[in-house]
């Protein structure tokens, strides 16, 4: 490798994945992994086959169909992990095993009760272990942010003499500083006699803000792979986001003096995927694939783009995905204007039936909306490739909200073919909604979340609504999107029903810290 480049490590499938309320299933991780494999991204860590029979499913079926990126699973220093872990990943056409073990001295001493030496004896029989089964093999120093520095240097020299080929240096608990983070790395590799033999790490989580200025800094101290997740999903306050350090070395290779492999065009496409499936929406202000991230308001900043663009714009919008070219689609709009467009975006089907549902519900948009734009697309297509089982259908709505009156709500619900109707009242015509179809099914779900996102400015545009739902430990998000937002919360509320009715389990995944 390059000692210029930097490998993108990306974990939105797999510490991603811990945000409460994040899971995905397979089939939803094989689209985002897919997304991933466009993007050139090197390294996907597909999960922690272990952790239950769905991770190890989905990690099996990420590794047999992607070809062009590093397929990952995690694994803690234990034979069973190992070995799973190298079940799933056995068709992969790059593999990588990820096996980690705490190096705190808090964690060693009241999570782990092993004393250090023996904690340096457990990763030397890991990695080896690892290594009976791939040649690429990674270690991770979980906490490595609080362990002491001359522990670190022995257990990674140990560990690299034993045949790990990377190295990783958590931040675990999202306490590092940018300077302080640096001189750890710098120190590192100044000290450890082999680590000229492996690829040092970082992976950066964000409690502090400091991710993505945290990996930076280590980058230019000499690590040459970072962690990231898309939109900087992860658990608590998340993971260093991939757009942001990707476009961060892109935009300022004249300090730091390394590139990617990413091709940065379908980062927008991919973002807005892993939105769409985990219903975390992106806020406005959020860099790189916010909806204001190229947006001026100040007469001053529009004069100044409008005469030169890098007055105000330190990077293309088009080169991580938007458009300003838009194509106008609207109600007279072809199948192929159509199947073009979703080109143009980055929008892979599966064939001519997902093709044809997409294309249907377009024509059902047109008919709501004069045009429409990208973002209606993206969501249309979130919707048709997320349609599960309809035990629940959604037949009629009528909702009545006046000033000084309570808000009523009238459904009629097909429930497996059979209609029903029902009426309730509610603090509002959402909760009115909600409470007429929870008095037909009774699923004794709990509401964990409720979000809605403008997909687009104006009065008419799509609102796409996210309902989170959990039951006996199982957690699903439904969507649900309309340019009526009372229809749409239906909808999305709907979905969640028949996610749970049709056993697509999302259950929050046992994961690790790393």
């Amino acid at each position: 490798m390059s000692s210029d480049r930097v490998i993108i490590f990306d974990t939105t499938l797999r510490d991603g994945e811990q945000s409460p309320g994040a899971s995905m299933t397979k089939e939803e991780k094989l689209r985002i992994a897919k997304a991933l494999e466009r993007m050139r991204v090197d390294v996907i860590e597909a999960g922690f086959a272990i952790a239950s029979p769905g991770d190890f499913e989905a990690v099996k079926a990420i590794a047999d169909t992607i070809k062009d990126s590093t397929i990952c699973s995690l694994a803690r220093a234990v034979d069973a992990d190992i070995d799973r872990a190298a079940e799933a990943l056995k068709n992969a056409n790059s593999g990588r095993i990820h096996t980690f073990i705490a190096t705190s001295p808090i964690h060693m001493q009241y999570k782990l009760r092993m004393q250090p030496d023996q904690v340096i004896a457990q990763a030397i029989h890991a990695v080896k272990r690892a290594r009976s089964h791939t040649d690429n093999v990674e270690f991770s120093c979980e906490d490595a942010g609080r362990s002491e520095l001359d522990f670190l240097c022995r257990i990674i020299e140990a560990a690299i003499d034993a045949g790990a080929t990377t190295i990783n240096i958590p931040d675990t608990v999202g306490y590092a500083i940018p300077h302080q983070y640096a001189e750890t790395m710098a120190q590192l590799l100044a000290r450890i006699p082999n680590a000229d033999k492996a690829v040092f790490s970082v992976h950066c989580h964000n409690d502090l803000g400091l991710a993505v200025a945290n990996s930076l800094a280590a980058v230019v101290a000499g690590a040459r792979q970072i962690e990231c997740t898309i939109n900087g999903l992860g658990e608590r306050a998340g993971n260093a986001s991939l757009e942001e350090v990707v476009m961060a070395i892109k935009t300022r290779k004249d300090l730091l003096n390394v590139h990617t492999n990413i091709d940065t065009p379908h980062i927008l496409s991919t973002s807005r995927l892993v939105s769409g499936i985990t219903g975390f929406p992106v806020q406005p202000n959020k860099a790189i694939v916010g909806a204001n991230a190229f947006a001026h308001e100040s007469g001053i900043h529009q004069d100044g783009v409008l005469k030169h663009r890098e007055t105000y714009e330190i990077m293309s919008a088009q080169d991580v995905g938007w458009h300003t070219n838009k194509m106008v689609m609207g109600k007279h709009s072809g199948r192929n204007a159509f199947r073009t467009r979703l080109e143009e975006l980055g929008i892979q089907l599966a064939g001519e039936a997902e093709l044809n549902a997409a294309f249907a519900r377009f024509k059902e948009l047109a008919d709501k909306k004069h045009e429409i734009f990208d973002e209606d697309l993206q969501a249309l297509v979130s919707d048709t490739l997320a349609e599960v089982e309809e035990h629940f259908k959604l037949a009629y709505l009528e909702v009545a909200s006046k000033t000084g009156e309570v808000p009523h709500a009238h459904i009629v619900l097909s429930v497996d073919g059979h209609e029903s109707k029902a009426d309730a009242e509610g603090s509002g015509p959402v909760d009115a909604s909600f409470r007429a179809i929870e008095s037909l099914v009774n699923s004794g779900a709990t509401l964990q979340l409720y979000s809605v996102n403008a997909i687009t400015q104006g009065t008419d545009s799509q609102g796409e609504v996210t309902v989170r739902l959990e039951k006996g430990g199982r957690i699903v998000n439904g969507n649900g999107a309309d340019t009526d937002i009372v229809v749409a919360s239906a909808k999305a509320y709907i979905n969640a029903l028949n996610l749970m009715q049709s056993g697509m389990e999302k259950a929050h995944p046992q994961g690790a810290d790393v």
